[in-house]
């Protein structure tokens, strides 16, 4: 498996991954995903990262700036998806520890996380990657008319920001 700067060629499969998410309701309270330009505005281009098996694209993951006040520059909320083919292969816990590595290089001292509680396997692989449950948000948006929780989870870096 190689994890590779994602790019506009392989933007077909990560919008079909991360269909697999939405279809499932237990992965974000989006129901359509968005086109190529608003995903560009939503996260940090230089951690935006595909998983790579052959010229395949198993899995992506990405940051996303908490704020835009520069106080914040060094928190960002991590998304994580892999696809449905791929689960329990390692994809996510590569993906993580890429986005890790990379984001302490780039002096991002906290990483954060907001996960549905149904969806454990993700809760699983945020807490095997030092992230600590630090919040539950009850009842805090509405999926197909469902209200939802969220569990917030937070990994503070050991090398940036210490």
């Amino acid at each position: 498996m190689q994890i590779v700067r994602f790019t506009e060629q392989h933007w077909d499969e990560v919008r079909e991954i991360y269909n697999q998410g939405i279809e499932s309701r237990n992965a974000t309270f989006e129901t359509e995903v968005p086109g190529l330009a608003t995903w560009h505005e939503k996260f940090h281009r230089e951690h935006l990262w595909v998983a790579l098996a052959g010229n395949r694209v198993t899995g992506w993951a990405g940051l996303q700036p908490v704020s835009a006040r520069k106080v914040y520059a060094g928190v960002a909320e991590v998304t994580v998806y892999v696809h449905t083919g791929f689960a329990g292969k390692g994809v996510g816990t590569a993906l993580v520890r890429h986005l890790i590595q990379n984001s302490e290089n780039a002096g991002i001292w906290t990483l954060y996380a907001s996960i549905f509680p149904e969806n454990t396997a993700s809760i699983r692989l945020h807490v095997n990657h030092g992230f600590r449950e630090i919040g539950y948000r009850e009842r805090i948006a509405q999926l197909d008319g469902n209200w939802r929780n969220t569990i917030l989870f937070e990994r503070r870096s050991k090398k940036t920001g210490v």
